[in-house]
């Protein structure tokens, strides 16, 4: 017993001595934690120099972009060919992908050799020896019935300016085929296509080798994002957000980038880790000084770093007693493969004697630990290099994401990585160790680079069909300047019809007079009570107008809520809780005692026959309170007030919330004679001559109509522009069949259309991965700043996906891109009917007074019109194309509803005193 242990004692010292010899030998190979996070932010550093337009040309790490702008999501399907080009065979596949639900992948595959003289002669015999090699297993596998997609992998340096085209840049992996550098590699592989001839395929995509993996990897799990390879050579690629690629136009969605982390290094940057070692290498290789990252990491290099290592010490004395065997001074006879032998858990010390033997070597248990030990400094630098830079991307790709944590998946290929028993437990331990707040998940490869090949390929194919069948869809909603004039004239004509007595009834814009018969001239002064029901909120004010050479308007208000139960409920009950919400106001202002001249500011449409007269014509924006259409509100409110039995109140005017917009504005700047609201709701009122209003008595002087085109078109002669969206919005309504222009324009609807659009395409399986979920079958669930949030310039799609989830909505990078076009087609299409409109209204009162040109001022308000980050300037581009001999000037109101009421009452009063 005791000469066991003595026997292992003697084993595990000299072990430990042996170990230690080494580890001084080669002691600028072990790398700390603190050196490995520098090495992984001079790489982000290098990445930031990649994306920059500005540095890319100088920048080693060249950041190509990949033109692959999606990862798939599972509905992919079709048969496709992939080819793989980037080592020493080369292969062709058949891939089916099969969208059943099971999202099933099946391969069929050829590997074919290429000889040395080939890879090293000219550029047309490499790439006809490919169309060859693609032929022969076209037919044998009898592909040709019809044209069949193609992606190609092609696992070097390349320029792509779009999917299917790429230059090459330079060679690696001991590839020199002569006159393809600088050169489209696709188009060379289609020239080689056409001569060999008998084929039917479209190449449809590049793809490097690190994407493919991604690609392949991204199918079955739909985290992953970034694509690693340790092979042959390195490589990684990752989902990089599109506004940050200065090479590419664009700043929506992502865009796959092809990194190219061989050539870190190559400008210095890593000058103080590299090592003898390795620059002996870099000047026995076919390209020194380029590639030495990849030098220092990648399977083609690691078992000639050892050998040369090995040598060293050997000359020193160090090992096999000084003996070096003619086999050991050989270039590339100790292989990579051979470090993966000697680094098994058990068999190791077995497999480093036998290759050592087969060297020519005589080695003793010493030398076996020694080598042993070299080969896992060797490989586990490799390895910690090789999490450095990956940490450095997993970083970026958080900071993308704005996210203190990150969960994320890689997909990883590569012999070293697929063959090496230490390396991929020892990468991910270090990666973990890097950054703690990435919850990395590694996957490996099957079939990578092929698969992935015909992945992108099925993407490309995917995403046109998409884009293509979601154009059709929003095509409907894209108005032609014909479209648009059309729609101006059927307004002029609907107002027309609106104005004169015997079509009036029948006309689908009522016009409706309003009794306010001029706009305020500045001498408005004194103190007045204002109501503002218009929403799912009521104001009670108190404003105080003072005129002279301090002109200023000073307001006091509160506001309520008016519960759902009330809008839908009787009458009575609405009007006895705007009531009660006065008497509230009146006690908190201290005024129950005062009989103030009131104006009501109710914003819906009324049949006026005074200025305090007006009948409601119907509910809209959700009211529906009973007893109340073909009732004049002023009486109700009248009514009201002596159930209560607390105070009295003058009401001089009801005013509708556009005039009170108007008057407000008009109050500032006399050139106001037209109000807009674009919010909620939409309306339109403007100062019409008298003699144009038949409905009134009277052809002197100017009246304000109510032209209340949100009911433009329900008698039809809109129907040609409206789709289907607008029908399912409008059936689904509390008063189908009205306000049909409205519900194509105004705040309260657009989400709706938005979301009937939405779920039409999930059911097309075009979004959200074909789910439709409970929230997108919840009316309501889109609101207008919604929609102004989305279409914000100043928000990435990042931002825009968050507000998606806010939702309920687990939306992609690629949903959120298709969610902010519906979104912008909509409300693009809002604003321009509503410019449509307005320039019906100011081409008529420019020929209502006979000019040549018009010069006006329209008073506007509403939250569409404020908030929507676009709808203000289309209306007022479409303004000008439609009615170009009208000079228009917006003028945002503020307060207009209460503000307005106070002034018509104002100026009503003015009026009756000067009668």
């Amino acid at each position: 017993m005791l000469a066991v242990h003595l026997l292992s004692f003697y084993f595990s010292k000299l072990q430990e001595d042996q170990i230690k010899k080494v580890d001084r030998f080669l002691y600028a190979m072990r790398l700390s934690d603190e050196q490995l996070q520098d090495i992984s932010a001079r790489f982000r550093a290098e990445m930031e120099k990649g994306l920059s337009a500005e540095s890319n040309e100088t920048a080693t790490v060249k950041m190509l972009p990949t033109h692959v702008l999606s990862t798939p999501d599972g509905s992919e399907k079709g048969d496709f060919l992939a080819l793989d080009l980037g080592g020493s065979k080369f292969k062709v596949l058949q891939v089916k992908v099969s969208e059943d639900g099971k999202r099933k992948v099946e391969m069929n595959s050829l590997t074919y050799p290429i000889p040395a003289e080939v890879v090293n002669g000219r550029g047309t015999d490499l790439f006809s020896h490919v169309a060859e090699s693609l032929k022969d297993f076209m037919e044998k596998n009898h592909i040709n019935n019809k044209k069949t997609p193609l992606g190609f992998t092609f696992s070097f340096p390349c320029r792509q300016s779009k999917l299917d085209e790429g230059v090459l840049l330079s060679w690696s992996k001991n590839y020199k085929a002569r006159g393809v550098q600088g050169m489209d590699v696709v188009e060379n592989l289609r020239q080689a296509i056409n001569r060999t001839g008998g084929m039917n395929v479209d190449v449809l995509a590049l793809v490097n080798d690190t994407v493919g993996t991604m690609m392949s990897c991204g199918y079955d799990e739909q985290r992953c994002e970034v694509g690693v390879i340790v092979g042959t050579g390195t490589n990684a690629c990752y989902m990089e957000e599109l506004r940050h690629i200065d090479l590419v136009e664009g700043d929506e969605g992502r865009m796959c980038v092809n990194t190219e982390w061989g050539a870190f290094g190559d400008d210095g940057v890593l000058d103080d880790f590299i090592t003898d070692f390795d620059r002996e290498i870099d000047a026995a290789s076919s390209n020194p000084g380029k590639q030495l990252f990849e030098k220092m990491v990648s399977g083609l290099y690691m078992g000639e770093l050892v050998r040369i290592i090995l040598l060293k010490m050997t000359k020193k004395g160090l090992l096999f007693e000084g003996q070096a065997s003619d086999a050991l001074r050989t270039k590339g006879k100790f292989q990579t493969k051979h470090i993966a032998l000697i680094e098994k858990y058990k068999e190791g010390l077995k497999n480093t004697k036998e290759i050592l033997v087969d060297l020519d070597l005589s080695p003793s248990e010493e030398d076996c630990i020694a080598v042993q030990h070299v080969c896992t400094i060797v490989s586990f630098r490799s390895a910690n290099l090789c999490a450095a830079a990956l940490a450095a991307i997993l970083t970026r790709i958080r900071h993308n994401h704005k996210r203190k944590t990150l969960r994320t998946t890689v997909g990883m290929d590569g012999t070293v990585y697929r063959t090496h028993p230490q390396y991929p437990k020892r990468l991910h331990k270090v990666v973990r160790r890097l950054v703690p707040d990435c919850h990395v998940r590694f996957v490996l490869s099957e079939s990578g680079s092929g698969k992935g090949a015909a992945m992108v390929t099925a993407v490309a194919q995917r995403l046109v069909i998409q884009h293509s069948q979601i154009s059709e869809t929003l095509a409907a909603f894209k108005l032609s300047l014909e479209q648009l004039q059309e729609v101006r004239d059927k307004m002029r004509t609907e107002m027309e019809r609106g104005l004169r007595k015997d079509t009036h009834s029948t006309a689908s814009v009522k016009m409706l007079p309003t009794y306010v018969y001029s706009v305020p001239d500045g001498t408005e002064t004194g103190k007045y009570l204002a109501l503002d029901l218009g929403g799912t909120n009521f104001r009670v004010l108190v404003v105080k107008l003072r005129t002279g050479l301090r002109k200023s308007v000073r307001m006091y208000n509160k506001i309520y809520a008016i519960p759902l139960e009330i809008m839908q409920g009787t009458g009575e009950e609405l009007f006895d809780h705007i009531v009660q919400c006065i008497s509230d106001f009146l006690d908190y202002m201290g005024m129950k005692n005062t009989c103030l001249p009131l104006g009501f500011t109710f914003s819906f449409p009324c049949r006026q026959i005074g200025i305090d007269k007006g009948r409601l014509v119907c509910w809209t924006k959700g009211f529906k309170a009973t007893d109340c259409e073909g009732n004049d509100v002023v009486d109700m409110l009248r009514e009201a007030i002596k159930r209560r039995n607390e105070f009295d109140l003058d009401i001089v005017a009801i005013v509708n919330d556009t005039v009170g917009t108007m008057m407000t504005c008009a109050y500032e700047d006399p050139k106001c004679e037209i109000g807009l609201i674009a919010g909620t709701g939409s309306n339109v009122c403007y100062m019409e001559d008298m003699r144009n209003i038949e409905t009134v008595e009277g052809d002197e002087g100017q009246m304000c109509v109510n032209t209340e085109w949100g009911g433009f078109g329900e008698n039809g002669c809109i129907d040609d522009i409206r789709t289907k969206f607008d029908k399912e919005v409008d059936e689904e309504s509390l008063n189908v069949g009205k306000q049909r222009f409205e519900k194509m324009m105004s705040g309260m609807y657009l989400g709706e259309i938005v979301r009937q659009i939405l779920i039409n395409l999930t059911k097309r399986n075009l979004l959200f991965r074909g789910h439709i979920t409970e929230p997108l079958k919840t009316p309501g669930i889109f609101e207008t700043k919604f929609l102004s949030q989305i279409e914000s310039d100043r928000l990435a799609l990042l931002q825009v996906r968050s507000i998606l989830q806010h939702l309920g909505l687990d939306s992609t990078c690629d949903d959120s891109i298709i969610v902010k076009e519906v979104c912008g087609t909509v409300s693009r299409r809002a604003a321009q009917l509503c410019g449509a409109g307005m320039a019906a209204v100011v081409d008529k009162i420019r020929e209502n007074r006979g000019l040549d040109h018009l010069d006006i001022t329209v008073g506007v308000d509403g939250t569409l019109y404020k908030l929507h980050p676009h709808f203000s300037q289309i209306l007022k581009e479409t303004v000008r194309v439609l009615a170009p001999r009208c000079d228009v000037t917006f003028v945002l109101s503020e307060d207009g509803s209460g503000k307005g009421a106070a002034l018509i009452t104002a100026v009503a009063q003015r009026r009756y005193a000067q009668t």
